[in-house]
């Protein structure tokens, strides 16, 4: 049933052939707020529904020409019915049923006191408000409905035409959702229903893996969600990115991971590498050539040139030396970023390799004025499975920094000691510092910081990244921790076995 009316004013028709019916009906609705039509026969009734709407009838059962039962049935067929009271000069109950078989609401009885209208009619306008409330409410849930279906609509649509594989898993690691460019980046075959474990369409163990570790929460108090990168057997790489999906309270209800083709991206590093090298590879030795000519020179002209040309002879040397220590970083960096590098590890005593570096060492910081600590602990360290090159070239390069960046009459000391399954080992000084805003780019290649300090001292930028790039190779760790003006420290964490816990 369909209400057109407003509850403020109820539209109220009186079918009656008694005129006294019609008329004290008028007065009591009047009252309550009602607009009163009125009708003496059936066919009149049925010419003012077609004219307006009502939303109660009063309908006398026996009327000259059209009785009430007929009138009823009429009504039955209308569009937007209304309530219908009967009224009855006969209070029988089987003509009290015969017309609430046929639709009738309700009935009163002839003759009826005003109260009785009044109860009865109520109790019509609490049934038109309800049935109101009722339709209101139906179409607030189809709106919704049809927002929440446009809207699942609109999602699937975007997820499966993103150029990016996508696969959405529950907290059980099965497959909720996934895109055709997931199926099409990974090659799979046939098609993957939604219930399935991860596991059955994918056999990368390390990639399903990830994708568990997402959907069992275990990454939902970090944004340090690590990545994934996997090859295929037709030389394409893809790169995986996991993020958890959180319930209202927090729990995890599964993961989404999103497959990037990074294909480009490790050919063009692979090229940059061989470029690198070959471009280095042909000037070290044109460029050595030149350094230790010039050195024939400045030792030649020992007493016999000015010291204006001896200065520009030294710089230039500098200069050469310089782009060599260049090139054999970008060298090294090759090898690391080719993989060539530590490819034959074998068991190293951190003590004697640390002593050997600070005897080197030691004559550049006492040119500089600097005292230098070596603190080793009383019972031997466990020894590192790692490329004594690699570790070299590690501790070399931060205790060179070292050098470089702490002052005249500054204090350089290296601890070494045993911490839970690895070693740890701290190069420490009393230099420049670092600004906070740096910190976290100390790591990346060319990065140097500039300050009015250190503009003097000369470096290719490239020794923290290479650094970083041999203790992972190693699955050991590093990490800075500086204030300006009074030091840096670093820490190298290098597992005797498996890989070393993350530092805090």
């Amino acid at each position: 049933m369909t209400v057109n009316s407003s509850m403020d004013e109820t539209r109220v028709l009186v079918v009656d052939d008694e005129r006294d019916i019609r008329d004290g009906s008028e007065r009591i609705l009047t009252r309550l707020g009602c607009h009163v039509k009125k009708a003496s026969r059936g066919d009149e009734a049925l010419a003012v529904l077609e004219q307006e709407s009502v939303s109660i009838v009063l309908l006398d059962l026996k009327m000259p020409g059209m009785d009430g039962m007929e009138v009823l049935k009429h009504l039955q067929k209308m569009e937007s019915a209304p309530l219908v009271i009967v009224i009855t000069g006969y209070a029988t109950v089987d003509t009290a049923i015969e017309a609430m078989k046929r639709g009738a609401y309700d009935f009163i009885a002839k003759p009826f006191e005003p109260a009785q209208l009044r109860i009865v009619v109520g109790r019509a306008r609490e049934k038109l408000r309800l049935i109101r409330e009722a339709e209101q409410l139906n179409l607030a849930r189809q709106r919704m409905l049809f927002d929440l279906d446009t809207e699942k609509s609109r999602t699937r649509t975007i997820i499966e035409s993103l150029p990016n594989g996508i696969v959405v898993t529950n907290a059980e690691g099965r497959v909720v959702l996934m895109n055709p460019a997931f199926s099409w980046q990974l090659n799979l075959k046939g098609q993957i229903g939604t219930g399935e474990h991860i596991t059955t369409p994918v056999n990368d163990k390390g990639f399903c893996d990830l994708v568990m570790d997402i959907s069992l929460g275990r990454y939902l108090e970090t944004d340090d969600i690590p990545t994934y990168e996997f090859a295929l057997p037709d030389d394409k790489y893809l790169l995986a990115r996991g993020r958890p999906v959180m319930g209202e309270d927090r729990e995890c209800l599964g993961a989404v991971v999103v497959l990037s083709d990074i294909t480009a991206m490790k050919v063009l590093d692979r090229l940059k590498s061989e470029f690198v090298a070959t471009v280095s590879h042909e000037l070290r030795s044109p460029l050595s050539t030149i350094h230790e000519q010039l050195a024939l020179v400045l030792r030649d002209l020992v007493g016999e040139a000015s010291t204006k040309e001896v200065h520009i002879l030294s710089r230039a040397k500098e200069k050469t030396e310089g782009l060599i220590s260049l090139i054999g970083d970008l060298l090294d960096l090759s090898r690391i970023e080719t993989g060539a590098v530590g490819q034959e590890p074998k068991p190293v005593q951190l003590e004697d390799l640390l002593k050997s570096i600070f005897d080197f060492l030691g004559a550049k910081a006492e040119t500089k004025g600097q005292r230098m600590h070596l603190d080793l602990p009383e019972t031997p360290l466990p020894s590192v499975t790692a490329d004594p090159l690699a570790l070299e070239s590690v501790f070399g390069n931060l205790i060179v920094n070292a050098i470089n960046y702490t002052p005249k009459d500054g204090e350089i000391r290296v601890r070494a000691d045993a911490w839970e399954q690895n070693v740890r080992v701290t190069v420490e000084d009393t230099g420049y510092g670092i600004p906070e805003a740096d910190l976290n780019k100390v790591f990346e290649k060319f990065f140097r910081v500039q300050n009015k300090r250190t503009r003097h001292t000369t470096g290719t930028g490239l020794g923290l990244s290479i650094v970083k790039g041999l203790l992972e190779g190693m699955g050991g760790t590093i990490t800075v921790k500086s204030t300006p003006d009074a030091g840096t420290t670093f820490t190298v964490i290098i597992p005797v076995e498996g890989t070393p816990p993350e530092l805090s």
